[in-house]
C-alpha cells in the first residue's frame, strides 16, 4: 500500500495542524506540573530558534543535547532542526569519555544539558565546543532561558527536507557505536506510515518515560502524539510508582514502553494501588515480548498491550499491531504502508516462504543514508538495491503478520539446532517465581553451546525447579541447561538486555573454574 508522504522539514510538519488546538496542553512535566499549550510550546520553539540563531548556530552545525527527559528538551530539540541544525542526542548516563567520543565524531560545536550534567561530565569537552547552554545556571554556560527571552528576529533558514537532521549513534551492544544519519525526509516519511496504523487522537494523553535521546519515544511518542494533538507527559527517568502516579493524575490514554516495564505491571503488586483504568492501548517495542506476558499485562490494566518494531536506522518503526481487529500480542503486526519487507535464510541468501525462519529486509524511504563516515559499516548494511539487513529473525504467517524471533547474533545454536534466546525467556517469565531473566549462548564441549538462564526471583525456587518448568514447556533441545541467580539483568536505557555484559560474566567464571 503507497502512502503519501509529506515535503515538510520535521519541525514544520509536527505542528502543521497546532492551529486547530491552540489552547489545547502539548507538554507537561510530569515532574513539576509546569504545562505548554500549542500555541506557547511552538512560541517557545520559535524563540529558541532566533536564540540558536544570534548566538550563532546556523545550518549544517552538529547541537550535542544531553538532558533527562523534560519540555526543554523538547523545546531546543525542535528550535535546532527549525533553524537548519543538526540533533545528536547524548545518553545522559554516558561516561565522560563516551560524551567526547561522540562530540568529537559527530562534529559538534554546540551543547545543550543539565548544570549537573555539565559539571560532572561535559566540562571536559567545553574546550572542543563553541557554546554550551544549561537548562538552568553553570559557570562557563549560557542559560537556557536567555535564548527564550531573545529579542532577536525569527531564522528564515531554508530547510531542504533531505538535509540531515539527526546524528542518533547506535547502543554499542552489538558493537562500537556508529552514528546514523537521518534526514527530515527520513523521519517526516516514518511518521506518515505510522499514524495510519497508531491512531492517537487529538486529546490522548502520552507519557514519555522511555528516553528521548532514543529514536523510539523521539518518533512514536513525542512526535506522532504532536503532530496528532495529543499531550505529551514527560519524566526525566521510569520509577514504577512515579510512573504509576502520573498515568493515574494526568489520565493517560496511551504509553510506549519497552519489555521490562510491562514485566513490571503485570506483576509488581504496587499497580493495584493506583487507577489505570484510562489507559486504552500500551505499546511494546525496543526487544521481543512475549505473549503470556502481554495477556497477563493485559488482563490486569483492561487495556489492549501490543508490539511494534524500528530501529534507528530505520527512522522510526516499520511494524506497528493495530489498535483494533486481530489481537496477536507476540505479533508486530504487518509492515506500515509504504514499507516493503522480505525474509530472507541466512545460510542461502533466498527468501523464505511464510512459516519459516529468515532475517528480516526492509526497504523504506524512512532508512538512513547510512552510517556518518563509514562506508564499511554502511555496506554492510544497506545492500545495493536499498535492503536495509536489520540482524532481526522472524517468522511471517500467511496474513503477512510478523513474529521477532531474536537477534541473528543472540541465536543460540546447540547441536547444529538453533535456540532463541527470547523464546526462553518468555517461558521463564510466565513462572510465579520469576521476576526477570536473561538467556544466552554458554560454550559447551559436547555440543557447542547451551541455553543458560540468569534468573532474577522474586519468590523462593531452585536451579532444578526452573529447568524441568522450562523442559515442560519447549522441545528437548531448548532446555536451558544451566541457571544463575542474580539481583539485577543487566539493561540498556532502550530496554535492551546488554546480553555482553552476561556473556562477559559467564566466560570469566568458566575460565577460572
Amino acid at each position: 500500500m503507497d502512502v503519501e508522504l509529506s515535503d515538510l522539514p520535521l519541525t514544520t510538519y509536527v505542528f502543521e495542524h497546532a492551529q486547530r488546538w491552540p489552547g489545547q496542553l502539548a507538554l507537561v512535566d510530569g515532574t513539576t506540573g509546569a504545562a505548554l499549550s500549542y500555541r506557547e510550546l511552538i512560541d517557545a520553539v520559535a524563540q529558541a530558534a532566533a536564540g540558536f540563531a544570534a548566538h550563532g548556530v546556523a545550518k549544517g552545525d552538529v547541537v550535542a543535547l544531553c538532558s533527562p527527559n523534560c519540555p526543554e528538551f523538547v523545546i531546543a530539540y525542535y528550535a535546532t532542526l527549525a533553524v537548519g541544525g543538526v540533533v545528536t542526542t547524548v545518553n545522559p548516563l554516558a561516561t565522560a569519555a563516551d560524551m567526547a567520543n561522540q562530540l568529537r565524531s559527530s562534529g559538534a560545536r554546540w551543547m545543550v544539558t543539565t548544570p549537573e550534567l555539565f559539571q560532572h561530565k561535559a566540562s571536559d569537552v567545553v574546550g572542543r565546543l563553541q557554546k554550551v547552554f544549561v537548562f538552568g545556571d553553570a559557570t562557563d554556560a549560557t542559560p537556557f532561558a536567555a535564548l527564550l527571552n531573545t529579542a532577536a528576529p525569527a531564522p528564515t533558514t531554508a530547510i531542504d527536507t533531505d538535509d540531515l537532521a539527526l546524528l542518533l549513534y547506535s547502543s554499542g551492544t552489538t558493537g562500537l557505536p556508529k552514528g546514523v544519519m537521518l534526514s527530515h525526509r527520513n523521519l517526516v516519511a516514518s511518521l506518515c506510515q505510522t499514524r495510519l496504523v497508531q491512531l492517537v487522537q487529538p486529546g490522548d494523553v502520552l507519557i514519555a518515560v522511555l528516553p528521548l535521546f532514543h529514536i523510539y519515544c523521539l518518533q512514536v511518542t513525542l512526535n506522532l502524539a504532536l503532530h496528532e494533538g495529543a499531550t505529551v507527559v514527560t519524566m526525566p527517568r521510569f520509577d514504577l510508582e512515579t510512573f504509576l502516579r502520573v498515568v493515574q493524575q494526568y489520565r493517560a490514554t496511551r504509553v510506549d514502553l519497552v519489555p521490562p516495564i510491562v514485566l513490571a505491571l503485570a506483576k509488581q503488586p504496587a499497580v493495584d494501588d493506583y487507577d489505570l483504568s484510562s489507559l486504552r492501548v500500551i505499546t511494546s517495542a525496543a526487544a521481543p515480548l512475549g505473549g503470556e506476558l502481554a495477556r497477563s499485562c493485559a488482563a490486569r490494566l483492561g487495556c489492549r498491550v501490543k508490539q511494534a518494531y524500528g530501529m534507528t536506522e530505520l527512522g522510526g518503526t516499520t511494524h506497528v499491531a493495530p489498535d483494533g481487529g486481530r489481537n496477536d500480542p507476540e505479533s508486530i503486526g504487518p509492515a506500515q504502508p509504504g514499507v516493503q519487507c522480505r525474509v530472507m535464510d541466512c545460510t542461502t541468501g533466498v527468501d523464505v516462504e511464510p512459516g519459516e525462519l529468515g532475517e528480516l529486509l526492509i526497504r523504506t524511504p524512512a532508512a538512513t543514508r547510512g552510517y556518518l563516515n563509514n562506508l564499511a559499516a554502511t555496506a554492510g548494511t544497506i545492500d545495493p538495491d536499498g535492503w536495509l539487513h536489520t540482524g532481526d529473525l522472524v517468522v511471517q504467517d500467511t496474513e503477512g503478520w510478523f513474529r521477532v524471533v531474536d537477534r541473528r547474533k543472540e541465536v543460540i545454536k546447540h547441536n547444529a539446532y538453533q535456540v532463541a534466546p527470547a523464546e526462553l525467556e518468555a517461558v521463564l517469565l510466565s513462572h510465579p517465581a520469576v521476576a526477570d531473566t536473561a538467556v544466552i549462548a554458554s560454550p559447551d564441549e559436547r555440543s557447542g553451546e547451551v541455553p543458560k538462564a540468569f534468573v532474577v526471583l522474586s519468590a523462593p525456587a531452585s536451579a532444578e525447579e526452573l529447568m524441568r518448568f522450562v523442559a515442560d514447556r519447549v522441545a528437548p533441545y531448548k532446555k536451558v541447561r544451566i541457571v544463575e541467580f542474580i539481583d539485577e539483568i543487566p539493561k540498556s536505557a532502550s530496554g535492551k538486555i546488554l546480553r555482553r555484559v552476561l556473556v562477559e560474566r559467564d566466560r570469566a567464571v568458566t575460565a577460572s573454574a
